[in-house]
């Protein structure tokens, strides 16, 4: 894709994000689409005061389906990944999110249950060529994945070649579709401008991915509700956010949705659950004490 392609890509997508009216009402109720009862019932049910949901998502049914229930640290084990789907399994989070190393036996043990298997591609810094990325994508596919988050090249972005940001999100995201598999983009927002974030996610539409995510849980930074507003009005209604990286109780998780998130990830997925079904919290597979080199 030329520069000039690539600048008028950006150029439509903020001026569409900023643009955006919010005026379209639902068949059903003849309400605003996004005040439709049968789209927020789920969150609603579970507590939710203020909601950021965007039409053309898939609503989960409880605040559970809203996770990505996280264990990424680097010395996770057998036995805490089997806890890590056996939580998956009870509480009904929407996937569980693992190192490539554990899409096999995940795959297996959440086979016939509700929630799926994500794992992560050139992380956490994006560094890694397209071809890897790529390969990477396929592999964990053939392992079992059913979504793919695979972290952007950072560098390159910041350096300006946007035609390898671009091809390198379309190669992931080309094999992902191959297979009907979701793919999430990581921007890692905060190594970026407010420019470079609209940059990012615009080219991650441009690609064709799914989502797009705040972040890796390794970084400087998680997700903040001002990375997650700018990154949904940039994708609009069209694709999904993923906000992660620090979302440790039911409150930040409320405020993400609020933003327009439509996925969270997170290690304290239990806690979450429990605290918005108004339970004890017990401590879930990894804690942020467990884990002080990661934002999850």
């Amino acid at each position: 894709m030329q520069w000039a392609e690539l600048q008028r890509i950006i150029a439509e997508e903020v001026s569409a994000a900023l643009s955006r009216g919010r005026t379209r009402t639902c068949d059903c109720h003849a309400v605003l689409y996004d005040c439709c009862p049968d789209r927020v019932r789920g969150v609603i049910d579970a507590g939710a005061s203020r909601l950021g949901l965007y039409a053309g998502e898939k609503v989960p049914t409880g605040v559970a389906g809203f996770i990505d229930h996280t264990l990424l640290k680097a010395d996770a084990t057998r036995q805490e990944i089997e806890k890590l789907c056996k939580e998956a399994r009870e509480f009904g989070f929407a996937t569980v999110c693992i190192n490539p190393h554990w899409v096999s036996l995940a795959a297996q043990l959440l086979r016939g249950s509700t929630a799926g298997v994500c794992t992560v591609v050139g992380f956490p810094l994006g560094a890694t060529t397209t071809d890897v990325k790529q390969y990477e994508t396929r592999r964990a596919i053939y392992d079992g994945a059913r979504e793919v988050d695979m972290v952007i090249n950072v560098g390159a972005l910041k350096s300006g070649d946007l035609g390898v940001v671009e091809r390198d999100i379309a190669a992931v995201v080309s094999a992902c579709r191959e297979c009907g598999v979701l793919s999430k983009v990581i921007i890692e927002a905060a190594l970026l401008t407010d420019e470079e974030k609209v940059t990012a996610c615009a080219l991650s539409k441009a690609a064709g991915a799914d989502y797009v995510k705040t972040s890796t849980g390794f970084g400087p930074g998680g997700a903040t509700v001002a990375d997650v507003e700018l990154m949904r009005r940039v994708v609009g209604p069209d694709i999904g956010v993923k906000a992660a990286g620090g979302v440790r109780d039911y409150e930040a998780l409320k405020n993400m949705v609020s933003a327009g998130a439509s996925r969270v990830g997170a290690s304290a997925g239990v806690k979450i659950v429990q605290e918005a079904k108004g339970g004890g919290a017990q401590s879930s597979t990894s804690t942020p004490a467990a884990t002080p080199k990661s934002l999850y």
